[in-house]
């Protein structure tokens, strides 16, 4: 289903199902290496935890925690597609992201000496795009509640990245949080040809780092 159906298909058939028991089987597919399976799955797992925050918040916040456990060394998995999914989620259910934001952008932030440095850096290129996006989505629905929470210091290293994708994520981040300081780099990208896929509302779509750029300063006049 989740490879060939529309997402608005798919999440009309799983409304009627009971929203924990869905969950833990999209816990399933989230980290699928075929993307379009992938990225249903993480569609459909933002709406269906939200649906569980009504009926039992407590376990809403069980599904937020097991996908923070995820990302943890301790852990030892990888969490493939959880800093999407815990983004998904935050935009679709609004106590969820007052509560968990700060963790989500923490991945993005680095350990530091003192006591109230808490960053939890991922280093994996692979989790730092999963995560940018994540940033970037919840970025783009709540922009207020990431304002003060997101600074150009954690996002100008990632504008600098030679991965295309990561490059243009950060860009995204910039414009949707109105980062200033990120002109002159924004700037520089446009002419920034390299290409890239990034979902949203349902389908991927190519863009280049240079347009998204420019879109990032359109969003800034």
């Amino acid at each position: 289903m989740l490879e060939q159906q529309s997402h608005q298909a798919i999440l009309e058939r799983l409304r009627p199902l009971p929203a924990k028991d869905v969950v833990n089987v999209l816990f399933s597919a989230i980290c699928r290496e075929v993307p379009r399976v992938r990225w249903m799955a993480i569609t459909c797992m933002g709406e269906t935890v939200a649906r569980l925050a009504e009926q039992n918040m407590e376990e809403a916040r069980v599904i937020m925690r097991r996908l923070l456990w995820s990302l943890n060394d301790e852990s030892g998995g990888i969490g493939w597609g959880a800093p999407e999914c815990l983004a998904e989620i935050m935009c679709h259910q609004g106590q969820l992201a007052e509560e968990y934001c700060h963790m989500l952008v923490s991945y993005m932030q680095e350990d530091g000496d003192e006591l109230l440095q808490d960053g939890n850096f991922l280093e994996l290129p692979s989790l730092q795009k999963g995560l940018l996006w994540g940033v970037a989505r919840l970025a783009a629905s709540r922009p207020k509640l990431l304002s003060n929470k997101v600074s150009f210091k954690d996002v100008a290293p990632f504008l600098a990245s030679s991965d295309p994708e990561i490059c243009g994520l950060a860009a995204r981040i910039t414009g949707s949080l109105g980062m200033m300081e990120a002109k002159p780099q924004l700037q520089e990208l446009v002419a920034d040809q390299r290409e890239l896929l990034v979902y949203g509302d349902g389908d991927v779509q190519p863009f280049t780092v240079g347009e998204l750029a420019g879109s990032a300063l359109q969003e800034m006049l």
